[in-house]
């Protein structure tokens, strides 16, 4: 595989992890999960496009519905949880790869405003 692809098959676990850990209700951190390092100096508009894409996988298989009919959506949840989450949440993000519990609260209410279901 190319450089690109496994970096966006890397992009694509750790956005899925970062939606899994909101789906998951708690901020423990995961026994084995080590978040990206890349995290820490992406820029932001990098870290919404790894939310979108997590979104749109989970939705996906949550709805049984094609990830790019969901882009739309997953677009709307994106920005809003994103510009919703203050500079400590982002780090916090950054640092471990989840939404810790007030990032998470405001991106469920993200999830609700973009008509998107919840996860279990």
């Amino acid at each position: 595989m190319t450089t690109r692809r496994l970096s966006l098959i890397a992009a694509g676990l750790l956005s899925l992890a970062a939606t899994a850990a909101l789906a998951s209700g708690s901020s423990a951190p995961f026994d084995q999960y080590q978040p990206d390092p890349a995290l820490r100096t992406v820029p932001k508009t990098n870290l919404e496009g790894r939310v979108r894409h997590a979104c749109a996988v989970v939705q996906a298989r949550i709805t049984n519905a094609p990830e790019a009919s969901l882009e739309r959506p997953c677009g709307c949840y994106a920005k809003q949880t994103m510009r919703s989450l203050d500079e400590s949440e982002i780090e916090a993000y950054r640092a471990t790869g989840y939404f810790n519990d007030s990032a998470r609260a405001k991106a469920l209410n993200a999830l609700d405003s973009c008509k998107l279901q919840r996860p279990v």
